[in-house]
């Protein structure tokens, strides 16, 4: 009679454990910002199912964005989950997971033995993303590398290139400068007297351009535009 009284107690125990860890899921569902471009959107249970993935493999929560993207040049699209942010002074660190869907692959893809698997999704171990913040008028604006330079002097050039004070060369196409966005930095770089800056396209999953600057007193000058199109 003990017995089956324990067995039935840990049965509920069970129950309420597994009850209780769908709640959290749900929770999860209706706190996490979205970024999905238009091939590859996910529904309300796909979301779930990719929460509990990214827990298992190790992210942190609570889980605050799910996004996914296009993997030019192949058809093929890929997710990012991200954990919370944490802030120190300027470095800001955010653990990301890359996952996998096996229908946005190519046919018969499969995780590798170390990756963990949940229905057609799968993933390997979470990393960490390190950024850093430039303030501009009253905003914030991140990058991933500042080499060679101080946060001043990438916070100075940078409200320059946004409020279009700044000249260009004579091999740079006018154009195509609309196509990049000045929010969005990568990385500033500076060695001796060279000085480059990344920044991405407008259009998401559309690449980025590498800008060489010259400095001549307060004047910017852009003299080489390189465009990486995937």
């Amino acid at each position: 009679m003990k017995r089956h009284y324990m067995t039935r107690n840990l049965s509920l125990i069970f129950i309420y454990v597994a009850v209780l860890s769908v709640s959290n899921v749900i929770a999860q569902t209706e706190k996490v910002e979205r970024d999905y471009v238009e091939r590859a959107k996910l529904t309300e249970d796909q979301e779930k199912e990719v929460i509990s993935l990214a827990i298992k493999c190790g992210l942190k929560k609570p889980i605050v964005r799910i996004s996914t993207h296009n993997m030019f040049p192949t058809p093929f699209r890929g997710i990012r989950v991200q954990g919370v942010e944490k802030i120190n002074g300027r470095e800001v660190t955010t653990q990301i997971l890359s996952m996998s869907y096996s229908k946005w692959l190519e046919p018969g893809a499969k995780p590798s033995k170390s990756q963990t698997r949940e229905g057609d999704f799968w993933a390997g171990k979470p990393y960490t993303q390190k950024k850093i913040i430039l303030k501009i008028k009253g905003k914030e604006v991140r990058t991933s590398s500042i080499q060679g330079m101080t946060l001043e002097e990438c916070e100075m050039i940078l409200v320059k290139l946004l409020d279009g004070e700044y000249e260009t060369g004579a091999q740079i196409n006018k154009n195509l400068l609309q196509e990049v966005d000045w929010n969005k930095p990568s990385g500033f770089f500076k060695r001796g007297e060279s000085l480059s800056i990344g920044f991405l396209h407008k259009v998401k999953d559309s690449g980025f351009f590498d800008l060489q600057i010259s400095r001549k007193n307060d004047k910017i000058i852009i003299e080489q535009m390189f465009q990486a199109i995937p």
